[in-house]
């Protein structure tokens, strides 16, 4: 079968203002991520994924989206985004954008023009509502960011709905000149030769506020039927192009519903799955939420897992630093697509941010720290990200962190990435045709066998904090062979019965 080549990617997440700086104000750019594809290339990623990048007043670092179809001057511009698709493409990677259909900035001339006067042809463009009696908004909703979810504009004397913040005024889908509009866009980037679009918040589009639904039904999120037939059509415009893709952030915390945007093939392509995300590192957890998506994902859904974003918290001081690279075995090891965040193959903790540095309006400056490409002692401050000052501060592990550091030691985690990742390419048991079988192996380690062919894989993960001893002889009576583990000095010896350190993972040749 010729798997698409999402079903096998590992997909890096680049958040371009903390990447590289290619021309010294501190802040990250698109050329100098250009710099730095290199280092992409090298670490064996197949595609990279760019979050927003568009005309932003920045009030929530790019999601307020003020145009579309242009690259804010902060990072670069059109010629330059162009220059970025090609020298990717010519390193085979691919390029994914982010793409924010829900709202807009209220500095889009969309909403200048709907705001201007209840007659403005674009005034449908948008959400607006009169309000209950006693000054009240229309509905008891609440913003994502906390306090009401409506504000009230008094020359029109109504109010409008914001999702997110008040600067982020939902887009009214259901004006077929607006969805029109919003499909144009995609057209614009899919012309530039972008491959596939990641779509922000999947699971607000098409809320309708009539009747007023209970406080409760807003707080758990809302996958609306309304939102099913707009990500269809989003559907309908990549099927005009060849070979392109879309996944959703789809925050919902119930597999069932994630899986309902992915099983009928005419939707998502793939889906963020956040209860993986964010799941307890526990082997009967991760077990449980690994078998519950296979249950529920049939026809057409494919697994997606990710345990970094730019809006989470890092896995090395989620998990613990001696977890990360057992994390990075789990989310690589698993049938399906991966995603990874910046930084995350260096096996970065949160960065420390003092009260005066704090620039995020939910808080999510510590994952969103520059990259350290040279130590501190080497390359200043800006640890290589930048020659100015860097507008939040790297992590402070950035001297034995910094990918210089890590590059030229056998033993780092990005050593240990690099391989892994090539190890993924290399196996067809690893691959979309690779089968997937999860062991009961017990409370403290989480194993299964991948097989394709005569080729059989073994991968154990020690959730625990004691060793334990693994028992093969079922999987075999011949001598199995370590190819891969997280402890570096570990030898590539034959195993019959398998000790693991605590927090150690392994990937074995079964006979």
């Amino acid at each position: 079968m010729d798997f698409p080549w999402w079903t096998r990617a590992v997909i890096y997440q680049v958040y371009p203002r903390s990447f590289a700086d290619s021309d010294g104000d501190g802040v990250g750019d698109l050329a100098g991520l250009i710099g730095r594809l290199d280092h992409l290339s090298a670490l064996g990623v197949d595609a990279v994924w760019l979050s927003p990048f568009y005309p932003s007043p920045m009030v929530d670092f790019g999601y307020d989206v003020a145009d579309y179809t242009d690259v804010d001057p902060l990072f670069g511009d059109l010629a330059t985004f162009d220059r970025l698709v090609a020298e990717a493409h010519a390193r085979g990677i691919r390029v994914v954008i982010d793409w924010v259909p829900n709202h807009s900035s209220d500095r889009h001339e969309w909403f200048q023009a709907s705001r201007s006067s209840r007659d403005d042809p674009k005034r449908d463009w948008y959400v607006w509502r009169d309000g209950r009696p006693g000054g009240l908004p229309p509905n008891d909703w609440v913003s994502t960011f906390g306090g009401r979810a409506w504000t009230f504009d008094p020359p029109s004397g109504q109010w409008y709905l914001h999702v997110f913040a008040s600067a982020q005024p939902d887009l009214n889908w259901a004006n077929p000149h607006l969805a029109e509009a919003m499909l144009g866009t995609l057209r614009f980037w899919l012309d530039r030769g972008v491959d596939g679009f990641r779509i922000d918040v999947v699971q607000e589009l098409g809320s309708i506020p009539d009747p007023p639904s209970p406080q409760a039904d807003w707080a758990r999120g809302q996958d609306w039927p309304e939102g099913h037939a707009i990500v269809r059509r989003i559907r309908g415009v990549l099927e005009e192009y060849d070979d392109r893709m879309a996944v959703g952030e789809v925050y919902v915390l119930d597999q069932e519903r994630l899986a309902s945007f992915l099983v009928t093939g005419d939707e998502l392509h793939l889906a963020h799955n956040f209860v993986f995300l964010r799941a307890a590192w526990s082997a009967p957890r991760m077990r449980a939420v690994i078998e519950e998506f296979a249950r529920v994902a049939t026809g057409a859904a494919w697994p997606t897992w990710c345990l970094e974003n730019h809006d989470h918290s890092r896995v090395a001081t989620r998990y613990g630093p001696g977890r990360a690279r057992a994390a990075a075995l789990l989310l690589l090891g698993l049938r399906g697509c991966a995603f990874m965040f910046q930084g995350q193959e260096l096996g970065l903790p949160d960065a420390e941010i003092p009260p005066g540095a704090v620039v995020d309006i939910d808080g999510r400056d510590p994952v969103r720290a520059p990259m350290p490409w040279e130590p501190p002692s080497v390359a200043g401050p800006g640890a290589g990200f930048t020659t100015g000052t860097p507008w939040l501060p790297v992590v402070q592990e950035a001297e034995r962190l910094a990918a210089s550091v890590q590059r030229g030691d056998p033993g780092s985690d990005l050593a240990f990435w690099t391989r892994l990742i090539a190890l993924r390419r290399e196996l067809a048991a690893l691959g979309p045709e690779g089968s997937e079988r999860l062991l009961d192996s017990g409370d403290a380690v989480l194993a299964w066998v991948r097989e394709a062919g005569d080729e059989r894989l073994l991968i154990a993960i020690n959730m625990s904090a004691e060793r334990v001893l693994c028992d093969l002889a079922e999987l075999g009576e011949a001598p199995a062979h370590v190819l891969l583990s997280t402890d570096s000095g570990r030898p590539d010896d034959d195993a019959r019965a398998l000790g693991l350190a605590p927090d150690e993972g392994v990937v074995v040749r079964l006979p």
